[in-house]
Formats: C-alpha cells, sequence, structure tokens
C-alpha cells in the first residue's frame, strides 16, 4: 500500500511511519516527490495497517496498490525511472545502443566488433560470456576469459559492458568484470537467480521471457527491486506465436503497455525477435517508435563464421546504416514532441 503524506510534513512524520511500518514486519520504501512524499509498505498485508497509519498526523491517506508488482508499479513511482550506467542513462529521453557479438569467440575479434560499433554510434557493447545453450554440444562461451576481453575492450574503448549471468554462483565473479548484468530469457523467472542479483546492486537488464506475460515480466522484475537493486531495465526480445518465418514475433504493443504498467527503462532486442539480419534494423525502428529507450543488437566482422546466432548478427556497413536511420526517427520524434 502507500502512504501519503500531507505538503510540507515534517521529517519527523516520515520517520513514524516508516518505524510503525517496519514494526509489523514490512519494508518500506520512501519516495520523495516535488510537493509530496509517499512511502510503500511492502510486505504481507495487515488489515489493521491502514488504520494504524491514517492515525499518524501528517499522513494524508493510505491507498491499497491493487497490482501484484509494487515496486515496479507506477502507482509506487509516478515519474519514469533512470538507470546509469557508467556514462550511459537509460530512460532520459534519447534512445541507449548496445552493441556487439552474440558471444566473445576470441579478444582480436571482439576487439575489431568493439571499434566498429563504437564508430557506428553505440554506446555500451554487449557480448556473452557464459552461453546457455539448447544444445549441450553448441558453444558454450569462454567464460572468465571472455569476462576479461568485455573488460579489456570497455578499457581501451570506453564502452559500458553489459554480459549475461546464466548462474547464481557466477554473480560475484561476473560483477567484477562488467558494468551491467543480463538476465536472459531462459532465466527470467529463474528466482534463485534474480535474488541473488537483487543483492548485487549492480545495473540489470531483464529479457521478457518467451511465453511470459507483461505481468510476469513485471513480477520478476520485482525479485530484484524487493532485494534493494533498484536499478532495473526491461528488454523486449519477442514472444512465441503462430509465425515461422522469424525467431520470435516482436512484441510492440508490450512496450506500449509496459510504459503504462511500470517506471523502469525499456529497450528491444530485435536480433532475437527477428532470427535474420535484414529485419533487425525495421525492428529496431519499430520498438523505438513504441516508445522504447534504446535497442540491443548483434554485430559481427563476419556472421557467416560466428559460433553463435550468425544469421541474426548485423555486418559492420548494416549496423552503421541502421544507427542513420534511428538518428533520423530520433529527430523526427523530437520534433513531433516539441
Amino acid at each position: 500500500m502507500l502512504i501519503i503524506l500531507q505538503s510540507g510534513a515534517p521529517d519527523a512524520v516520515l520517520q513514524q511511519v516508516v518505524e510503525r511500518i517496519e514494526q509489523l514486519g514490512m519494508q518500506a520504501h520512501v519516495s520523495k516527490g516535488e510537493f509530496r512524499t509517499i512511502v510503500g509498505a511492502i510486505g504481507e498485508e495487515n488489515p489493521q495497517l491502514p488504520d494504524l497509519l491514517r492515525s499518524i498526523e501528517g499522513v494524508e491517506n493510505v491507498v491499497p496498490i491493487m497490482k501484484p508488482y509494487k515496486l515496479a508499479s507506477r502507482d509506487f513511482h509516478h515519474t519514469n525511472s533512470t538507470v546509469t550506467v557508467g556514462s550511459v542513462v537509460f530512460g532520459q529521453g534519447l534512445p541507449v545502443i548496445i552493441a556487439g557479438p552474440c558471444a566473445v569467440e576470441d579478444c582480436q575479434t571482439t576487439r575489431h566488433i568493439a571499434q566498429a560499433v563504437k564508430a557506428g554510434g553505440a554506446q555500451m557493447l554487449r557480448g556473452g560470456a557464459f552461453k546457455p545453450r539448447t544444445n549441450p554440444y553448441s558453444f558454450q562461451g569462454l567464460g572468465e576469459e571472455g569476462l576479461k576481453i568485455l573488460r579489456d575492450c570497455r578499457e581501451e574503448f570506453g564502452l559500458p559492458v553489459v554480459t549475461e549471468v546464466t548462474d547464481p554462483r557466477n554473480v560475484e565473479l561476473v560483477c567484477r568484470y562488467v558494468d551491467m548484468l543480463q538476465v536472459g530469457a531462459r532465466n527470467m523467472q529463474n528466482f534463485v537467480l534474480l535474488n541473488e542479483i537483487g543483492q548485487a546492486h549492480k545495473p540489470v537488464l531483464l529479457k521478457r521471457g518467451p511465453s511470459s506475460t507483461v505481468k510476469d515480466w513485471l513480477l520478476s522484475a520485482e525479485y530484484i527491486l524487493s532485494g534493494g537493486n533498484n536499478q532495473v531495465v526491461l528488454c523486449e526480445r519477442g514472444s512465441r506465436g503462430f509465425e515461422d518465418e522469424m525467431r520470435f514475433t516482436l512484441d510492440v504493443g508490450a512496450i506500449a503497455l509496459a510504459k503504462v504498467d511500470t517506471h523502469l527503462p525499456i529497450i528491444v532486442d530485435p536480433s532475437h525477435a527477428a532470427g535474420r539480419r535484414d529485419l533487425v534494423a525495421p525492428l529496431a525502428l519499430a520498438g523505438l517508435a513504441a516508445g522504447a529507450d534504446g535497442i540491443i543488437v548483434e554485430v559481427h566482422t563476419c556472421p557467416d563464421k560466428a559460433k553463435c546466432d550468425g544469421p541474426q548478427a548485423l555486418t559492420e556497413e548494416m549496423f552503421s546504416t541502421m544507427m542513420r536511420q534511428i538518428n533520423q526517427l530520433t529527430r523526427a520524434m523530437t520534433a513531433v514532441a516539441s
């Protein structure tokens, strides 16, 4: 539930409300706005709590939160949140572009790709050091060696790095090397992993599962938020549908819906949605037009020789062309908004 304090209520009132919430075994989350301070009471519902809190002088109202996800809901946090990763800020108006290989294959190739995407306009570098693959005999990633390569590329090119963490036991290791943790679609409901990441206090990119609703997605984000980590960026990467000419179906409606329901930034992954490079740019533009705060795409110097997901990786030239289109779209949307 939300406890709304009166305008100008002193800090003593806020402290009293927080103490009362914690005495009843719940967590208090304070959100200070320009005119009002709101306290979220998170935990098992207590039917006595609303009357107890309303009796405190300086409390204006107590409102129940109807959605099952509390911290991720706009009911709790009305304005858009921003997430900062190094020098990059998600949710500040301009789209954040993340690009790089699906998997870190070796130092030379990764370095070449990092140099290319930096020149093309990317602000962050992606790359998988641990790869959860359907086939156990497929390339599984370089592990810590891949993390070291990503770290070296970050230091050389100034690109903050995001990589997927697949195992709760590896969270601490991955945190030592990268700037942002990715939770892949397969692990969106790996609650042990989500709880561990919630304790890590490292920015998180949470991908939506291919068979998950927006509600499921936001409840997964709630696990991370409730652990104390409020630096969460959502990522729409396509859901399973009837179409068999694409890997998945990019759900632009889910982007618009999530923008209504949550204050968290949202980006789109057109590479995994399409599964083919000729559709990546149109889907990226569609996602941004629907309100996404950025994109994450796969780029490779030689996609035909990539060890992982080569058919959906953009060439350097295709990435540069897409970036020009994104810049044109951004200027047009800014002009319309003004």
